[in-house]
């Protein structure tokens, strides 16, 4: 693991100081939206913003997709989903999808080069030490934390009421792990080193702050390259960030850990995931509404409890 600025350990410290007696708190979870074009797309949207604002959660995490994959990855666009995380009354959180960038490439999107898009997506919405919405919260950036990883400013981190939250660049269409496009592997594998390495120093700093529980925000279904026998094929852009990492360090952290993800548009809670074809207990999986169905998720943590997450499904207030 590379060496940890002193000032972010500090923080960690003060931070569990403060939170020795954690109580319940709730924050949501969305992602997948808006989807279409903007005239049916967006005000649903906003009216789901209005409504988690209401909430008064102290952040909301968007897991990506923030446009479908038949439309244009325009600058406009993207604009128009800067101004969306803004409308956010308190802090946002937000982690690439693949729509955002990857499948850029595609006609119907613009024929844009996706390499492009991502350094855009990477200038537009990610700000050293701290979040989008209108009361950002500080965080720390892989970027910042280590210099061998000095791209890779939306893999974040920040420390909430003894839990650890971190978000991963992993995104569907099989993480852009394309045997066809050569740039398209190079990409692949610089990023999924720096999620390796993400995902590694997340549990030793989970470790360090005695963190009562880690979640993880991405945008991939992982199982989207699942075959008859393995849940990560030799073929997945999955294998090594998620089967070879994150669900072998799970384990061995033996705290609760939730994994929030979106990408297959269908509501779950549930614990998918296997080790050694045996069930990881500690590890569930929370999967968001999206596409057609603009709902976001409640999701409240209490870690004196054995299964600290519980999870309620947010409408829009009509």
């Amino acid at each position: 693991m590379k060496k940890i600025p002193r000032l972010f350990w500090l923080s960690l410290g003060l931070l569990a100081a403060f939170s020795v007696h954690a109580q319940p708190f709730s924050f949501v979870a969305l992602g997948d939206m808006p989807y279409g074009d903007e005239a049916h797309a967006y005000p649903p949207y906003r009216a789901l913003i209005g409504t988690i604002n209401k909430m008064h959660p102290p952040f909301s995490i968007h897991v990506g997709d923030f446009k479908s994959g038949s439309t244009p990855c325009s600058d406009q666009d993207s604009q128009a989903q800067v101004g969306h995380f803004k409308l956010f009354e308190a802090a946002v959180i937000y982690t690439p999808g693949d729509n955002d960038w990857t499948d850029c490439h595609r006609a119907n999107n613009g024929a844009y080069d996706p390499q492009e898009r991502l350094q855009a997506l990477r200038q537009r919405f990610f700000t050293p030490g701290q979040s989008l919405g209108k009361a950002p919260l500080q965080l720390q950036n892989q970027s910042t934390a280590d210099a061998s990883y000095a791209k890779f400013i939306e893999n974040q981190r920040w420390l909430y009421q003894q839990v650890l939250f971190v978000t991963l660049h992993i995104v569907g269409s099989n993480n852009n792990f394309e045997v066809r496009d050569p740039a398209a592997v190079a990409e692949f594998f610089e990023r999924d080193k720096a999620n390796v390495a993400w995902i590694r120093d997340a549990f030793a700093s989970a470790k360090q702050s005695s963190a009562k529980a880690i979640v993880f925000a991405m945008q991939a279904d992982v199982f989207e390259s699942k075959s008859i026998v393995a849940d990560f094929p030799g073929h997945s852009g999955f294998l090594n960030s998620i089967g070879n990492t994150l669900l072998p360090l799970a384990a061995e952290a033996a705290i609760p850990v939730l994994l929030i993800h979106g990408d297959s548009h269908v509501f779950r809670f549930d614990q998918a995931f296997t080790l050694n074809k045996k069930p990881l207990k500690n590890l569930t999986r929370l999967v968001v509404p999206g596409e057609g169905d603009v709902r976001a998720v409640h999701v409240t943590v209490d870690v004196r409890q054995r299964l600290p997450f519980s999870v309620r499904l947010i409408e829009i207030d009509k």
